[in-house]
């Protein structure tokens, strides 16, 4: 009897590989959470010169976990190398906001990275592949790396907002005394910051609409504040960002994309930023968070939602963050 013909190894490409985040991811993806443990894999291991040494020794780990489905680890600092044949892409790695640096400095040396990453995604990646940005501004990195890969279909770019999400469902769980499994329309509209709106309007728990049941003040003053910002109450508590729960949300994010909505469950949404075709009022070209399905491995936006005054007025203070970075970046000289 022959043996079952094994399938092509699907090429992840993680930059950032020697940091925290990356280090929660790669041995998840290793181990096939988001494919699936029969598929192969081949793992490409982006970082910059100075921290290839490392990248090298988690490199040695993931060898010495003797992963099924893992056929090969490589490391390199050059982005040409890393993304030739990319079935997916994590961008990790991002400068972080130093002490005294300004935001024009922040999106200056963030604008430099996306953009060859972009460049590099455009030349050489598989024309299937899956882009999603981690490293923050996650929103305006995305956007950058984007408009560097023009042959690249726009809505293979995204950005992580599943994190903001997570964090959202894990407060409502808490809230409503139920599992988070049995919550349902939720979204976060906006940006990845402070100015994002996490929207409980079309909130279910098993199928049933609950928005009635969520006092309003605790909506506004509680809810709403401590979504965006539970990043800074993470730093604050543990002393360093959030890494595992940022790897975790980036594997479902992934993982639905790949393989359908929660649970496979095509008829559900979760929040993903991508690139605006105009729905919700929301301008073209902006990396926003919106109410996303995933449908035979395609992003579709939920298109039919009913807006009110209030929610227009809450996406609308974010979109206009995200227009604002836009325009400077352009005036950078980043696109």
């Amino acid at each position: 009897m022959s043996e079952p013909t094994r399938e092509t190894a699907h090429v992840v490409t993680v930059t950032g590989a020697a940091g925290q985040i990356a280090y929660s991811l790669l041995f998840r993806i290793a181990a096939g959470e988001i494919f699936g443990p029969r598929v192969p894999i081949e793992l490409r291991l982006l970082e910059i010169p100075s921290a290839v040494g490392v990248a090298e020794g988690v490199a040695m780990e993931l060898e010495d976990a003797a992963f099924p489905a893992l056929e090969s680890v490589s490391v390199t600092s050059d982005a040409t190398e890393a993304f030739d044949g990319a079935n997916a892409a994590f961008l990790v790695g991002a400068k972080p906001r130093g002490a005294g640096m300004e935001r024009a400095d922040l999106l200056t040396a963030n604008g430099a990275i996306f953009r060859t990453q972009g460049q590099a995604i455009n030349a050489g990646a598989a024309d299937d592949i899956r882009v999603l940005v981690v490293g923050n501004p996650a929103n305006t990195n995305a956007f950058i790396a984007a408009n560097h890969a023009p042959d690249v279909p726009s809505d293979r770019f995204t950005a992580l907002m599943r994190l903001d999400h997570n964090r959202a469902l894990s407060q409502l769980g808490h809230k409503l005394s139920v599992p988070t499994t049995a919550l349902g329309g939720m979204v976060v509209w906006g940006n990845h910051s402070l100015s994002q709106f996490p929207d409980t309007t079309y909130l279910t728990v098993d199928g049933k609409p609950v928005s009635g049941d969520l006092d309003t003040r605790w909506i506004e003053d509680d809810f709403i504040p401590r979504v965006a910002g539970r990043g800074g109450e993470i730093i604050k508590v543990r002393g360093s960002s959030s890494a595992a729960s940022a790897a975790s949300a980036a594997v479902d994010h992934m993982r639905d994309w790949v393989q359908g909505g929660p649970e496979g469950n095509d008829e559900s949404w979760t929040t993903v930023a991508m690139v605006s075709r105009g729905d919700y009022g929301i301008p073209e070209g902006l990396v926003c968070g919106q109410p996303v399905r995933s449908v035979g491995g395609k992003l579709e936006v939920v298109s039919d939602l009913e807006i009110s005054p209030w929610q227009r007025h809450r996406i609308d203070a974010s979109v206009a963050e995200l227009i604002s970075e836009r325009e400077a970046v352009a005036s950078l000289g980043l696109l």
